[in-house]
């Protein structure tokens, strides 16, 4: 599966017309062609970190996304995360569930600005530096060997 076009992170829910709250299903992170956040996700306050980063690491495309508290990650390795990104005790942190992949489930963000993201990952990874993803296309100059074949 290739990264050819924008990822959303989408709550994948019931769905149905049943308003009931006996559900046993959690939502779960899906892709979608477009920015579609939860109703939950639009009620947070849109902070800097608000929007789609990406990186690449060894030749493999990192995305990170994040609605409101809501964050998902993403790799053309196969990893699938969901989590949270907050401020806790004046430090924006980032947390999330990738399954067995434990290489991202917490970091700290070190610095953001309209453009890039910076993150340390409490993990050997250390720290990574995302640029910003706009209007729903990847930034210039990310190599594209691989995406979307």
């Amino acid at each position: 599966m290739g990264l050819a076009g924008a990822l959303a992170l989408t709550a994948g829910g019931g769905g149905g017309s049943d308003d009931s709250d006996d559900s046993d299903s959690k939502p779960t992170p899906a892709l979608s062609a477009t920015a579609t956040p939860s109703p939950e996700a639009s009620k947070a306050p849109a902070g800097p970190l608000e929007g789609s980063w990406l990186v690449t690491v060894d030749s493999q495309a990192v995305v990170l996304m994040v609605s409101g508290e809501e964050a998902a990650l993403f790799a053309t390795g196969g990893t699938v995360c969901s989590g949270t990104a907050r401020e806790e005790g004046g430090t924006r942190t980032i947390r999330l569930k990738c399954g067995d992949d434990e290489d991202r489930a917490n970091g700290t963000v070190d610095s953001v600005d309209k453009d890039s993201l910076k993150v340390t990952w409490k993990s050997p990874l250390g720290t990574e530096t995302y640029t910003r993803a706009e209007g729903g296309s990847f930034p210039s100059g990310l190599p594209t060997d691989g995406v979307g074949s």
